[in-house]
């Protein structure tokens, strides 16, 4: 089952469930099956995780990648290059901006309002159950209300990116995709596509799932550790 998604797309989520990865590699996923993608960094949170990290290996399968001037590349301030606002004004068949995390990250987004509201947007909340305050459907729908507060836009779709990273089992994937079955059902959004490693995927009965399945290469870590190249 493919991920129908087109158009531009916002990874949003609460700090630290997975949003920058999940950027990456359906950026570069997509680019692979002949998409043209864009993609722009507006985390302004996180330290690490963070998409511009993996600028050189998405363009060199020819995601074109928009990030700040090179002044203001480790910024942590709100500083939006016009680029962003080309990108968006003349998005791709595929543009993904991946923001910060909770309420704080996304009001980035408010700056941008008067491109996005003229524009068919996708704004996917991303959901860990293993991250502080979304292991129950009540944290996630409260996430999802500070969300649509401070970025005054409206999330539309639901993923679910349980994981533990290396203590990760099927469990825990069956476990984090009934909790967002929960949630679409108490707010009637759509589960767009869960996640699941690549080494986890074999182990997967991929029956129990009514919704596609982005695989995922770990591209972002912290410093003390070695990616895997795209």
């Amino acid at each position: 089952m493919d991920i129908d998604i087109k158009g531009i797309v916002i990874i949003c989520g609460n700090y630290g469930s997975g949003k920058s990865e999940i950027a990456v590699n359906f950026a570069a996923q997509s680019r692979l099956k002949g998409m043209e993608v864009k993609i722009t960094d507006l985390d302004l949170v996180n330290p690490y995780f963070r998409s511009r990290e993996a600028r050189v290996a998405l363009e060199r399968i020819g995601v074109q990648v928009v990030l700040p001037d090179r002044q203001y590349m480790h910024a942590d301030l709100p500083i939006l290059a016009p680029a962003v606002a080309g990108m968006i004004q003349q998005p791709a068949e595929l543009t993904i901006l991946d923001v910060g995390g909770d309420d704080v990250g996304v009001t980035v987004l408010a700056a941008l309002g008067n491109y996005l509201k003229q524009k068919t947007v996708h704004m996917l909340q991303v959901i860990n159950l293993f991250r502080p305050n979304t292991g129950t459907v009540e944290g996630c729908l409260k996430i999802k209300q500070e969300i649509e507060a401070s970025s005054k836009m409206k999330i539309t779709g639901l993923v679910s990116n349980a994981n533990l990273i290396d203590e990760t089992t099927p469990e825990h994937i069956y476990k984090g995709y009934d909790l967002v079955k929960a949630v679409a059902k108490a707010t009637g959004l759509k589960i767009e596509f869960i996640t699941a490693s690549s080494q986890m995927i074999p182990k997967l009965d991929m029956d129990r799932f009514h919704c596609p399945v982005l695989t995922i290469d770990r591209t972002l870590v912290p410093p003390w550790k070695k990616p895997l190249i795209i």
